[in-house]
This record gives structure tokens, sequence and C-alpha cells, in this order.
């Protein structure tokens, strides 16, 4: 698994070390377990003057994973490696959901009333709910690794391709246009705009070709519009033929493909509309930051012989990366952004009609929905998130038990974690 932390009495991070010795230092009373997850101890004492050696945070924004991962700089170790996921588009629904029910009831008892919905303003640099949602979370993230390990820079994947290569590969930089990164980034946006997948046979895990749509012989032109991915059978079959004579059999194939084209890139849109905010953010932190691109990154990763994961693609992101990345062993810590409640009191149907009143306290008996308790019942032991009862009798993996055989292992931030797969969910109802 990955490193565990370490802080001092004083709250001082220090160098993060191996979980045998972690648990020595748990063996031999010099440590107490401060944290569950991320796992973090804290000694006993304060260390004067420590020596610590720096790591780099590196981050791979994604509109649904954010890869994350500590690197030591100076001997190529991934220290530490987790994998965010976000709730932007569960935002979103709520936010829908709410908007909807609040049109019905306005429609149905003032309808008297002047609209005001366009009396808003929004003030400059102003995102929606669900893009506030991502930064906060990566955000949140990032101050509290600061908080238990020695970071010293950040590095960035700040635009997932580089448009301006890929449309004018003589722009300026020489040394940043040759070899094979300009084709990276080419390759990089056909496969995720294309899915991975062959567009015209819909094949996966076979190699795929960069495709004219329209073909060269016949004056088509190299613009990211005119490229798709194909594979070699489906590539040496079409030739030089338009594609409305090679798909004129196929005309459902045809029409998807077409649409395809024009289709925008959601998730991309959500990453490009909060990468400089992120950054400008990021910056406040007053740590230098690095950026990098997805070509990059892929490039990065690809001549390294690593696998295609989220927190791999965060430790290959930017120039830093060392010519060898030490991560065998390294299990990443999946966290899903879960939430912290919600204010309604009033919970709708789906008709917008009121169904249900919500308790005005979150707590009861010093605990609340989503805490992390260890319960040692006459019967069996049970571990996991609890779902609190304004009675003594909270729900805990799918049984009732009582609070007094409860002890918190860690309260709820909002986050639900996933390690070396045992997950501690929150629980429903």
């Amino acid at each position: 698994m990955s490193n565990v932390f370490v802080i001092d009495s004083d709250y001082t991070p220090l160098n993060p070390v191996h979980p045998g010795h972690a648990r020595r230092l748990l063996r031999q009373g010099k440590a107490a377990v401060f944290r569950r997850y991320p796992f973090t101890l804290v000694l006993k004492r304060v260390v004067e003057q420590p020596e610590v050696q720096p790591l780099r945070l590196k981050l791979d924004p994604g509109s649904k994973t954010t890869g994350i991962a500590l690197v030591n700089d100076a001997n190529g170790e991934v220290v530490f490696a987790a994998e965010l996921e976000h709730r932007g588009h569960k935002v979103k629904d709520s936010l829908d959901s709410r908007r909807a029910s609040r049109r019905g009831r306005r429609q149905r008892k003032t309808r008297y009333r002047q609209p005001r919905f366009q009396n808003r303003r929004r003030k400059k640099g102003w995102l929606s709910p669900s893009l506030e949602s991502r930064l906060a979370n990566i955000l949140t993230w990032v101050a509290r690794l600061c908080r238990y390990a020695p970071i010293t820079a950040i590095s960035q994947e700040l635009v997932k391709f580089d448009l301006q290569l890929m449309d004018n590969p003589d722009i300026a930089g020489v040394q940043y246009q040759q070899g094979t990164l300009q084709g990276y980034e080419v390759r990089e946006y056909l496969l995720f705009k294309w899915e991975r997948t062959c567009a015209y046979c819909g094949k996966q895990d076979v190699p795929l070709q960069v495709e004219h749509i329209h073909p060269r012989a016949r004056r088509g032109t190299n613009r990211i519009s005119n490229l798709t991915l194909a594979c070699q059978a489906c590539n040496t079959a079409k030739g030089t033929q338009e594609i409305e004579v090679f798909l004129q059999k196929k005309p459902d194939v045809l029409k998807r493909l077409l649409a395809q084209v024009k289709k925008p890139l959601k998730d991309a849109s959500a990453v490009n509309s909060t990468r400089f905010a992120l950054l400008e953010r990021l910056k406040a932190l007053g740590l230098p930051v690095e950026c990098g691109s997805g070509g990059l990154t892929k490039w990065n990763r690809t001549t390294r012989g690593l696998p295609k994961t989220h927190w791999l693609d965060a430790a290959c992101v930017g120039k830093s990366t060392p010519a060898v990345l030490l991560q065998k062993g390294v299990i990443p810590l999946h966290i899903k952004a879960t939430g912290h409640g919600r204010r309604q009191m009033c919970v709708p149907d789906r008709y917008g009609f009121p169904k249900q009143h919500k308790e005005r306290k979150k707590k009861f008996l010093g605990y609340q929905t989503g805490d992390l308790v260890k319960a040692i019942t006459p019967k069996a032991t049970f571990e996991g998130r609890i779902a609190i009862r304004h009675r003594p009798s909270f729900r805990l993996e799918k049984v009732d038990v009582h609070p007094k055989y409860m002890r918190c292992v860690q309260r709820c931030d909002g986050y639900e974690y996933t390690q070396k797969g045992v997950r501690h969910a929150p629980p429903h109802g």
C-alpha cells in the first residue's frame, strides 16, 4: 500500500514512512493514529529541525475523476496515490429537480407575479455549482495533503489537448513541436472523443489508426474535425472512398458518425471551464505550480511503460516527471465525494409536493450520519458508516446497533473511501 503520513505533536508534516515502520511506532507507543483516511500518525513528541525530503503534488483534473499522486522528484518514488471521484452531475441533477419544483409551485400559487429570474447578476469569474463542486473537492484534498506531507511544488495538467499545436504545427518553439509530441496530442484527443472505438465497426481493445473522414486523395484536410479512428481492416476497406459511399449500406452508422463529428465534448468542456480557475487558486497557496498538457502526460506514461490509470496519469504530469517512476506496490486510495447532507427541511416527491420533513438536529448522541464507527456488540463486531435515527438505534451494516457499543473511528467529512477492496460507504435510510 501507499506510505503512511506522519506529523509531530505540533502538527508539522514529516517524511512519510513505510507501513511496517508505522506499525512499529504504534506497537512501541511512540505514535498514535491521527486519521484513518488517508492513514496518518501523530508522534508523541516535537521533532526539532526535521530533515524532510520535498515532495511534488501532481494533479490530473477530470470531469468525473481526478488523479492525485505525491512524487519524490529526487528518486522517482510515488509516495501516495489517490483517485478522487466528483459529484458534479449529482449537484446538477439536484438543482434541476429543485428548480422544477420551485417553478411549478410558483406557477400554481403566484402566477400573477412578474418573473424575476432574469434580474440576477453574476460576479466576474462565476462558475456553476457543479463546477465549483469539482474545484472545491480538488482544493480540499490539496490543503489536506499539504498538512500531512512536506509538499514544496505542484504540477497540474492544465490543458487536455494543445489545440494550437494541432491546428498550427509550425507555431514557435521548435524543440516543442519536433518529435512525436504533436502526434500524441492529436491521437489523445481522438481517443477521448471517439471513446477508443472504431468509428465504422465499433471494435474496442484493438489497435486503432487515425483515419480521414473526407479522404486526402479527394482534397481532404488534416483538420481535427476531419479525423476519426478506425481499425486496420476498416481503414483498408474504406481506402479513398467518400464516407457516404463507404457506408451507404449502413445508414445508421453514417448518421451516428456524422453526429459524433459535431458532438461537443461535455466532460472536456467542464474541465476546460475550470482549468484556469483551478490554476489561479493553486497559485494562491504560495507554492510553485508547473503546468502540462494531456499529450505530454501520455507521452511520459507510454515511454515509461505504465498502464492507463488516473493516478498514474497524475504521476506523469509535467516535464518534471522523473525518468523512472517507482510505483510498484502502491495501492491508490479511492475517494468518492458524497457531500455533507442536505439543507432542505422539506423533501418533495417527484411532483413537487411535500412528502417528508427533516429533523432540525443533524447530530444525535454525539453521532451524525456518515461517521465511520466500530461497534463491538455481544454478538458480533461491525465497522462502517452509520445512519443515525433520532432514537438510540443506529443503522450499521444493515443491522440496528445501540450507540453504547460504538466507538467513532473518523468523523464524517463528506467523502467515502475504498482501499484494498473494502468500501466504507454511507448507508441509506
